[in-house]
């Protein structure tokens, strides 16, 4: 009876020698899945903070000065924005002061040559500044035999100067008209630079501000340990460590 209980305690005893082993093993395992995981979530979340050339350099084009705000640049990005703001506001007054000067100009001709001061193509208001009448001009058409610019005298194309003085005045007034009205061409040409240069400047904010993600990727680790004694551990410490 003795020897039986005896051999009954000894396969309980190596029952549970064997069940410890096997959850040593298992935490084993569970430890070197876990510690990868771990690592790879925490990649992700830094990569994830890198920002993207693309976006930095669209935001730019849409709008001077965001695509550095994008890029933590905003303080180099601000003179890009206000640049804009100024070009707008430039071209703006260039537009209304040129259409001012040109209205002027046609209802001077309305006055001085018979001519409506509206209703007519830009070409007409041309010819209207280089003859005294519609005669005049639709001979030289006819000398240059382009009969598809004869104007009908009987219509409302017709003009006639009373003096050659207005004519030439005229004449000036569109010409400082067309001038204004160009210089806004221009102005539009400049905002079209700013957003490029500030696309460009962007893009270069973004990759300064991954490579120094890219640092700081690079001097941060992750090391994971058993904790507790000999053959029963009790847990697992996973520690962040950063190189300085």
């Amino acid at each position: 009876m003795r020897a039986s209980i005896i051999i009954v305690a000894l396969m309980c005893v190596a029952s549970i020698a064997e069940a410890q082993n096997t959850m040593y093993q298992f935490r084993n395992e569970l430890s070197a899945i876990q510690q990868p995981v771990q690592q790879t979530v925490v990649s992700e979340k830094l990569v994830m903070q890198r920002k993207s050339p693309t976006t930095a350099v669209l935001y730019s084009l849409l709008l001077p000065g965001m695509g550095e705000y994008y890029a933590d640049g905003f303080d180099e990005g601000r003179y890009s924005l206000i640049a804009e703001g100024g070009l707008w506001l430039t071209w703006f007054s260039f537009r209304q002061y040129g259409t001012w000067l040109q209205q002027d100009a046609r209802n001077f001709a309305s006055v001085h040559a018979g001519t409506p001061s509206s209703g007519m193509n830009d070409r007409y208001f041309v010819d209207l500044g280089n003859f005294n009448d519609i005669y005049e001009y639709n001979d030289k058409q006819l000398q240059d035999r382009e009969l598809e610019n004869v104007y009908d005298a009987n219509s409302a194309y017709y003009w006639r100067w009373d003096s050659e003085t207005n004519r030439q005045e005229y004449r000036a007034m569109r010409v400082s008209s067309e001038k204004v009205l160009n210089n806004a061409q221009f102005v539009i040409a400049g905002i079209v630079v700013n957003h490029i240069i500030s696309a460009i400047n962007a893009a270069r904010l973004v990759r300064i501000a991954n490579a120094r993600e890219s640092e700081q990727l690079g001097s941060w680790w992750l090391q994971s340990s058993l904790s507790g004694n000999g053959l029963k551990p009790d847990g697992m410490t996973v520690s962040l460590i950063h190189r300085f």
